[in-house]
């Protein structure tokens, strides 16, 4: 599993997000500022968590970015997969596989099958309500009571 600068952004992206959770929307430039992510960029994020389900926009005069779904329903993994693809470390952990003569008696991919067990074990059961609590207790800032 590899996380690209454009995994580890829109991680921070919905980090951010679930603390207007129910609130009103973050404008881009209010984003980029906070998580530190040059506009252009976090555009084609945003455009790319949107169409994955992760967040919803709104326009006008109040408009801007919020979570699509409660943070406790998105998960690490979730974002982590549609982004950045799978988190296995080589292509034939996959049961469908067929690139490799070798596969049947191969001594790595049951190796590589147990890593990617662990990896999707982890990811798959830390969501990003979790993850916000963790973050603002470490700030100092509790504040996460959502409102909808």
């Amino acid at each position: 599993m590899r996380i690209t600068y454009k995994g580890d952004y829109a991680l921070k992206t919905i980090l951010i997000l679930v603390a207007s959770y129910g609130k009103k929307p973050v404008t881009i430039s209010e984003l980029a500022c906070q998580a530190d992510i040059p506009v252009k960029f976090l555009e084609q994020i945003l455009l790319d968590l949107k169409r994955g389900g992760f967040v919803q926009s709104q326009r006008g005069k109040i408009g801007g970015y919020s979570l699509a779904k409660h943070p406790s329903k998105i998960t690490l993994g979730d974002v982590v997969r549609f982004i950045d693809g799978p988190v296995e470390p080589i292509a034939c952990v996959s049961s469908s596989y067929s690139g490799c003569n070798d596969i049947r008696k191969c001594v790595f991919r049951p190796v590589w099958q147990a890593i990617s067990r662990k990896i999707a074990q982890v990811v798959d059961n830390v969501n990003f309500e979790q993850l916000a609590k963790d973050y603002y207790k470490k700030k100092g800032n509790i504040n996460l009571t959502y409102q909808i």
